[in-house]
């Protein structure tokens, strides 16, 4: 029989759902696309597209999870008998695993930079020795494999450890120290000489630089940010207690979620102002552009490791959420399955991920679709598998589940009204699918 943990306390569920919205996309994604778009009319564009389209998505995710109170595919099974719905489910497992193949590989250059900062091998270089040192970090074969390991056997070993002794434990201490230290780390760019010029870029939308692919972007950006399409938040959602507010607690991921992304501008564009460098560097620009900054600051190596840490704790806690959701399934809350499937599963993952890892090295000329193993991995799930889920996840709640039944679970613990939850029934009906309906046709280049 399923006996299923339930999170200790709202404020850990919160945290652990956080975690897993506030990873790579928020911190490491966001500025280098919004730096690539223009700054403030991009972070204008992802704000609405996070409120009309990411919110009411969380909103239904956490609806199937807590209704069925079971695992991402026993969910849809429990809610559509004898259907093929539970494919929804089995599509976030397959999009997980993909997902964390290629996102441990970046778990795993951050854990060497950190490496580096605190040992000193990033002191005293400049612009171009910082590239040097990352081509020469991912290129490195079997560096570039172990530090990926380390990253899984972390997180093999906190799923292992089950919900409330493991992530949410892990969730609760990481997130509170990924806030205190991004703060501290925003008082410091925005002190900087000229960092007013960055913080304008920001805040000061220049609509000249809006395109049609600024706005699409802007969307994919947003669900991406919030781990939606991918059945994470119906796993977390299934061990709530049916009296918390679904509402409150989907308002307070996505604002933790905005909050971070806009700490993660202002720790970043000031200081990139401040120097003169430019904001569209692209994927690199946390580790290229950022070290070449704070290694010109008093103490910059100290901030840099602070940024470091924040890093890692983000893609932890995100990587929990992925492993867990199809260790969830396997184990049906069985401690003993629980524990082996999380390390059968991590080092499945592990080993899949090797090519992403060598994609940089020895893999670095095999391409597949003019792209390499890596990118291959992180077009698929970003702008293939995640749309499609989270498509099918509104098209799922709307027209399958029962009106009456999802008012009556959203209104558990909630002060909700019907005139709400019918704004919230016609963005899941009609504009999410239509929007993200836009975000696929314009991957498959009909427009």
């Amino acid at each position: 029989m399923d006996q299923r943990e339930q999170f200790s306390t709202k404020l850990g569920f919160i945290l652990t759902a956080a975690g897993s919205a506030i990873g790579l996309g928020a911190i490491w994604k966001f500025p280098y696309i919004a730096g690539q778009n223009g700054g403030g009319a991009f972070l204008i564009i992802f704000l609405l597209f996070t409120i009309i389209l990411g919110l009411p998505l969380l909103m239904a995710e956490f609806t199937i999870g807590r209704t069925a109170q079971k695992d991402a595919i026993s969910s849809f099974k429990h809610l559509a008998p004898g259907t093929k719905w539970y494919y929804i489910g089995a599509l976030g497992m397959v999009t997980c695993f993909i997902l964390l193949s290629f996102y441990s590989v970046i778990g795993g250059w951050i854990i060497t930079y950190l490496i580096k900062a605190i040992t000193g091998g990033l002191s005293n270089l400049d612009g171009q020795q910082f590239e040097s040192v990352f081509n020469e970090t991912i290129s490195n074969p079997i560096g570039s494999l172990t530090v990926q390991f380390v990253f899984i056997l972390f997180t093999i070993i906190v799923v292992a450890k089950g919900l409330q002794k493991g992530i949410e434990r892990a969730s609760s201490i990481m997130m509170p120290a990924l806030t205190i230290l991004f703060i501290m780390l925003v008082i410091r760019s925005v002190t900087l000489d000229g960092a007013a010029n960055g913080i304008s870029f920001l805040f000061q939308p220049d609509w000249s630089k809006v395109t049609s692919k600024t706005i699409l972007e802007a969307m994919g950006q947003s669900f991406f940010t919030l781990s939606i399409g991918v059945s994470v938040m119906i796993t977390y959602s299934s061990y709530l207690p049916k009296h918390q507010s679904l509402p409150k607690s989907a308002l307070s991921i996505v604002g933790m979620n905005i909050t971070i992304v806009l700490l993660a501008g202002l720790a970043i564009f000031p200081a990139v102002f401040s120097f003169g460098l430019s904001p569209d560097a692209g994927p690199v620009l946390l580790f290229n552009v950022l070290p070449t900054i704070f290694s010109q600051l008093p103490f910059g190596m100290l901030f840099f490791v602070s940024f470091l840490i924040i890093f890692l704790f983000a893609a932890l806690t995100s990587a929990f959420s992925m492993l867990e959701i199809i260790v969830s399934v396997i184990a049906k809350g069985n401690k003993a399955k629980r524990s082996k499937a999380s390390w059968i599963i991590g080092i499945s993952i592990f080993i899949f991920g090797i090519p992403s890892a060598l994609s940089f090295g020895p893999l670095n000329d095999f391409t597949i679709f003019n792209k390499t193993f890596f990118d291959l991995a992180d077009f698929t799930v970003s702008n293939i598998l995640m749309p499609i889920g989270s498509f099918l996840m509104a098209i799922f709640v709307s027209f399958k589940m029962k009106k009456s039944a999802l008012f009556e679970e959203i209104k558990r613990g909630s002060k909700i009204n019907q005139a709400i939850f019918h704004i919230w029934f016609i963005l899941i009906r009609y504009v999410a699918p239509i929007l993200i309906l836009a975000v696929m046709l314009d991957v498959l280049g009909v427009w």
